[in-house]
């Protein structure tokens, strides 16, 4: 079985290949760099699409190569012209990333091709062939993908998914660390943890939803996809389960620490986790998911270990306890039934109904200048971005120019600029270093080149193993991929007849002044300390909150699954959250700076952990509330205090202090009374609902206070 990222590089390998017959077979050792380089540029802005798609990505690739590559070969020695070419280009570029995943790729591609354009021309070649030969190889690769894609045209979608479900295995890991009764005062950096594998699995969820949104956009769907969508729908109905929260876990652990019960829930979990990884072996294998009957034991020793304990309850405190532990452990066997059917072949019509997926997808001309037009504002990341990088080109080429640094290749300064300056200082920094190590040990490596391949044909085989091994780190390991391109360039260098030697010392000169002028430009223009504001995404992560809260009160009263409106609501909650647990990581990698905001920071990253798990439960109870009769109580009682909660939830970091305790005074007094009458008339079916709801409500005062 090949491995993943083995064939992602297959239409790599293949293309420079044959790049490196075509130089050999036609004698073309001058031109040989640009078909090169042009193989990879169509390397970069290579995305997973269905046929069509790849078409239309290869269509609008080409043209924007094109355009790019002869522009900037037109104005090449027409100093500032140039200049102010390359300054305008990037910024538009950049910005235009505000569209799409597609539009940013192949923007970054097409600044990327207007470098590699400067990088290889020489004053003997015609003036319209070293463009010819960049498009030429991206041409050559594009059309190999196209080649890949028709043989392995699934694969994509299914590694996703299996990163999907180790992302998911890694997250009940983290959830299991909650039922140690021996570590119960950890509780912090265990919701952190919790917190940073929830924002992991949410990006694995999302890099899954566009690969199946651009599979389900053609009208006739494959029947490799309907597998892959309900593989997707059982991940997210586990994280629903594994994210809900019944109980505060440091108090339960603690009521059940000599009790076998606490350590049977742990072990379950774990072996659930074990059973995802499972899911994704056999994904990766092309194998079939077989349930763990080690799995079915567990969770029947564990109902029965509640059972002994149910039998030994005798105070109402230990039955309240009792009905929580029911609560989660319904929550875990509803966990091994998605683990149970997955296996099945067919979709059930509920599923088939509820196959559809939301992902940001933006059309038309007007549109597309909305959303660009938006971000036309200092908070907007993108922006200070875009702004950053134009003023790092506009010095860089005027370096180039006012030096005359064009023959020695001086553009090498600004392509490290533009690869190493990243959207945000911390992920700066580590690119920083990576460039630095990567090409520093690739000019040692890379000296020693005419000694190690003084044949052509060894030449072109390092030029083949080179780019090769450069695209297979490029996503994983940037100082490996910089080792592997810098070779990659000494080599093209080496063929083309330059004097290697001569090469070396310049390269990595302009590495060094080119990762300094990104590290320059992202510590002192528009800085992000000055723009990470806390508050900002706290508010947001309440607003998504309170609106998944919303959504789930709904359908308890109106009914509803798992609908597309439902998932959308839900989505946000977590990406909001994410966000959150990104901004304070960010924050974190500078503690000197955001020392102020940090502990505030990460207290309210605890609360909203503990809420949203609070309201996942909730969602994950709309499921038997269908088979529970709505009776005019719950219509006339329930509904409005779970909205009334929800609405103090949503303005509860903007409005007053007299006003958010009169509201929560109401709120509280009518869930206690609603409370009370429940009881009287033994009604424990709508016990689970006022439960959450009451928890819900109990943490909206430190909620306000960690945000203030």
């Amino acid at each position: 079985m090949l491995n993943t990222k083995v064939i992602a590089s297959l239409p790599m390998f293949i293309a420079v290949n044959i790049a490196a017959l075509l130089v050999w077979g036609l004698d073309i050792s001058q031109q040989s760099m640009p078909l090169v380089l042009g193989v990879i540029a169509g390397g970069l802005v290579d995305l997973d699409d269905r046929f069509s798609g790849r078409l239309r990505n290869i269509f609008y690739t080409l043209l924007a190569f094109t355009v790019s590559s002869f522009l900037s070969q037109l104005l090449l020695n027409q100093g500032i012209y140039f200049i102010i070419m390359m300054t305008l280009i990037t910024f538009i570029f950049t910005m235009v990333g505000a569209v799409g995943q597609r539009y940013s790729t192949i923007a970054f591609g097409t600044l990327v091709v207007s470098l590699y354009t400067t990088l290889t021309y020489l004053p003997e070649m015609p003036w319209y062939l070293n463009p010819v030969m960049i498009l030429a190889g991206t041409l050559l690769y594009s059309s190999v993908a196209v080649i890949i894609h028709l043989i392995f045209p699934n694969r994509p979608v299914q590694d996703s998914i299996m990163t999907s479900f180790l992302a998911l295995a890694d997250y009940l890991d983290a959830k299991s660390d909650f039922f140690d009764p021996d570590d119960i005062e950890q509780l912090e950096q265990k919701q952190i943890s919790l917190a940073m594998s929830n924002s992991r699995l949410i990006a694995a969820f999302n890099h899954c939803r566009n690969l199946l949104f651009n599979r389900m956009r053609s009208q006739h769907r494959h029947a490799h996809t309907n597998k892959m969508l309900r593989y997707y729908f059982t991940a997210q109905d586990i994280h629903e389960r594994a994210h809900s929260s019944h109980a505060d876990y440091q108090v339960l652990a603690g009521k059940l620490k000599n009790s076998d019960l606490i350590f049977r829930m742990q072990r379950l979990l774990e072996l659930e986790a074990q059973a995802c990884r499972d899911i994704a072996t056999a994904l990766q294998t092309n194998g079939e998911y077989r349930y763990s009957r080690r799995l079915e034991r567990t969770v029947a020793g564990t109902h029965q270990s509640l059972e002994l304990y149910a039998q030994r309850c005798q105070s109402d405190d230990e039955k309240n306890n009792l009905q929580t532990i029911r609560t989660l452990l319904e929550n875990l066997q509803n966990i091994d039934w998605q683990l149970r059917n997955l296996a099945q072949s067919q979709h059930s019509e509920e599923q088939n109904e509820r196959a559809r997926i939301d992902t940001e997808h933006i059309s038309g001309f007007g549109n597309i200048l909305a959303r660009i037009g938006s971000h036309f504002t200092v908070e907007s990341q993108l922006f200070r971005h875009a702004v950053r990088l134009s003023v790092v080109v506009f010095i860089c080429c005027s370096l180039v120019e006012i030096f005359d640094l064009q023959v020695d290749r001086g553009y090498w300064i600004l392509l490290t600029a533009i690869f190493v300056c990243q959207p945000n200082y911390s992920a700066t920094k580590i690119r920083v270093k990576q460039r630095i190590i990567g090409t520093l040990l690739g000019v040692l490596v890379g000296s020693c080149l005419p000694y190690m391949a003084s044949a052509l044909e060894a030449k072109l085989a390092m030029v083949v193993i080179s780019s090769t091994l450069f695209y297979f780190f490029r996503t994983n390991n940037y100082s490996f991929s910089t080792f592997f391109i810098t070779i990659q360039v000494l080599a093209s260098f080496d063929i083309m007849g330059f004097d290697i030697y001569d090469a070396t010392l310049p390269r990595l000169l302009d590495t060094l002044l080119g990762s300094a002028l990104a590290w320059i430009a992202v510590s002192y223009i528009f800085p992000d300390w000055k723009y990470l504001q806390l508050d900002k995404v706290s508010h947001q992560a309440i607003i998504h909150d309170a609106q998944y809260l919303l959504h789930i009160v709904g359908q308890l009263l109106f009914g509803g699954g798992d609908d597309l409106k439902y998932r959308i609501a839900r989505r946000r909650a977590h990406e909001s959250a994410m966000t959150l647990t990104a901004t304070l990581t960010t924050m974190n990698t500078e503690p000197k700076k955001y020392a102020p905001y940090l502990q505030k920071g990460f207290n309210f990253l605890q609360i909203n952990t503990t809420l949203l798990g609070y309201i996942s439960a909730l969602g994950a109870y709309r499921r038997k509330m269908r088979d529970i009769k709505q009776d005019t109580d719950f219509l006339s009682e329930f509904y409005p205090i779970a909205k009334q909660t929800a609405l103090l939830l949503e303005k509860s970091d903007r409005i007053s202090e007299a006003e958010f305790e009169n509201r929560y005074r109401q709120i509280t007094t009518k869930l206690q009374r609603y409370t009370e009458q429940n009881q009287r008339k033994n009604r424990p079916h709508f016990s689970v609902p006022l439960q959450q709801i009451q928890m819900i409500a109990q943490l909206l005062p430190q909620l306000r206070q960690a945000v203030k």
